[in-house]
């Protein structure tokens, strides 16, 4: 799927570097229009994908209570807008992931882990200056599909021992990248 941002004619390429105040701004703006977004319906899971705070928390946390590096927020910040709009046109399913996970539940006033199935779907588009970027829908079993993650920018590395050529999305791992 190749997308077009709109707005991009007169911005230079330097747009993608940051500092902290720039920082701030697309996380703020990134925060308001993430809250705006409810749900979107998905053509190729033909259901409603909702957009709750675990997406966002994704977003700014590698992992419970462990932020990321403020350049990988800025870079998924940057790029959260497109997240709705891409699962809204995507017809095809470029990954798919089923495993079990520890999942932090509340059961009365306590907080615990319990083991849960879990289905990862990744949506891949390539935007405008063929800026690749990765949307990743995270399902519990009986629960109702929700937006994970956003990767944009991955490289292809080759595997030395087994002579193929890998994507390497961070760490490759859909739970935490």
């Amino acid at each position: 799927m190749i997308l077009r941002m709109s707005r991009v004619k007169n911005r230079k390429k330097n747009n993608l570097k940051f500092d902290s105040e720039r920082f701030e701004k697309i996380k703020k703006d990134a925060e308001l229009n993430y809250r705006s977004i409810n749900s979107v319906v998905c053509p190729f899971l033909k259901r409603k994908i909702n957009f709750n705070v675990k997406g966002l928390d994704h977003i700014k946390f590698k992992s419970w209570n462990k932020t990321r590096l403020q350049s990988d927020q800025y870079y998924r910040l940057k790029f959260l807008k497109l997240a709705p709009i891409i699962l809204e046109k995507t017809g095809t399913l470029q990954e798919y992931n089923e495993t079990n996970s520890f999942e932090r539940k509340k059961l009365r006033s306590n907080w615990s882990r319990k083991m849960v199935p879990v289905k990862y779907y990744g949506f891949i588009a390539i935007l405008k200056y063929k800026i690749k970027v990765k949307v990743i829908v995270k399902e519990f079993e009986g629960g109702e599909p929700y937006f994970w993650s956003i990767i944009p920018f991955w490289k292809n590395k080759k595997d030395e021992i087994n002579n193929i050529i890998k994507k390497v999305f961070h760490d490759g791992d859909l739970e935490n990248d």
